[in-house]
């Protein structure tokens, strides 16, 4: 379980890390940033869905995710066409993302814990490949070898899904169809606060990498504090904390960062709530979610931004 784990966390900083050093190192050079990123992220969330329907009856969830890594290097030499590249970087994330995350379900034993350390990796990742992609000094031979490396460790770790299904039925929409539907209004308000909220202060200094560990933190820690206290009172109080500490984000920068690690609690909650939902059909679980993040992008994309209110 823990060589699974450890392999999948690092294979998502990579990932995600590979990702976003392509797109801002080499895909930004075409003039046609703006739209290649909308692409990309349609890729890489919303096709997450149809094949999250795919490996509910494939159990191959680390050979998926290893595929899903490959796609990634591959988009490395296909730079020369940007529209190329974005579209097999997105792809191959989308996969390794449901290959990984099914994974990590299976070796959970109906933990949350696990699923949060999977998730919290990416935020570090996709700035961390973005500093350095605008840097223009990191070597990209470096990245695909890395990746070479991730697919290797996933394949020699990987698990048997446990009780696997060979045809998983979806339940009738009335009785789960509600609660996902709220699962899928909170992913969606989250990723719209993650990519669209803006603080006078985030670009100041060392703000923006606190910002980003404090979101991968709360990632991290939300599904253990579940664990060991319950999911209705561990999302009740970090939401009500972090909308209280929101109040006085813009000019506080402590209270800003402990309101983003405190709302990002939730995203390993919703998750295991949305498998757990539909036991025969996680994969899909897994996808209609990372739909929702993706709707959560289209109105940042499109100019449609927050910022922090003011204290009375």
């Amino acid at each position: 379980m823990r060589r699974t784990l450890a392999a999948c966390c690092a294979a998502h900083f990579l990932v995600d890390f590979a990702c976003a050093f392509l797109v801002f190192r080499f895909l930004g050079r075409s003039g046609e940033l703006s739209a290649l990123l909308l692409a990309y992220n349609f890729c890489a969330f919303a096709v997450q869905m149809p094949l999250g329907l795919l490996a509910d009856r494939w159990d191959r969830d680390g050979t998926l995710a290893a595929a899903g890594i490959l796609t990634v290097a591959m988009a490395y030499a296909l730079t020369a066409f940007p529209w190329l590249a974005a579209l097999a970087a997105g792809l191959g994330n989308a996969a390794f993302h449901v290959g990984a995350g099914l994974e990590t379900l299976s070796v959970s034993r109906k933990k949350a814990g696990p699923l949060g350390l999977f998730v919290s990796p990416g935020a570090v990742g996709l700035f961390c490949g973005t500093v350095l992609g605008k840097g223009g000094a990191f070597p990209a031979w470096i990245a695909v070898i890395l990746l070479l490396l991730a697919a290797a460790a996933l394949l020699l770790t990987k698990t048997p899904r446990p009780g696997a299904e060979t045809s998983p039925e979806l339940p009738p929409f009335r009785a789960v169809g509600l609660p996902l539907l709220a699962l899928l209004g909170v992913v969606i308000l989250r990723s719209w606060v993650g990519m669209g909220l803006t603080f006078p202060w985030k670009g100041k200094g060392h703000w923006a990498a606190v910002l980003v560990l404090a979101l991968a933190a709360g990632k991290a820690v939300g599904g253990y504090l579940a664990d060991r206290f319950g999911f209705r009172k561990t999302a009740a109080v970090s939401l009500a904390l972090s909308a209280v500490l929101l109040l006085l984000a813009r000019v506080h920068p402590m209270a800003g960062t402990a309101a983003i690690f405190l709302f990002n609690m939730t995203m390993p909650l919703t998750l295991w709530a949305s498998a757990r939902l539909l036991p025969s059909a996680r994969g899909f679980a897994f996808g209609l979610l990372t739909f929702g993040l993706f709707l959560g992008f289209l109105p940042v994309a499109f100019g449609v931004g927050l910022s922090a209110p003011m204290a009375a």
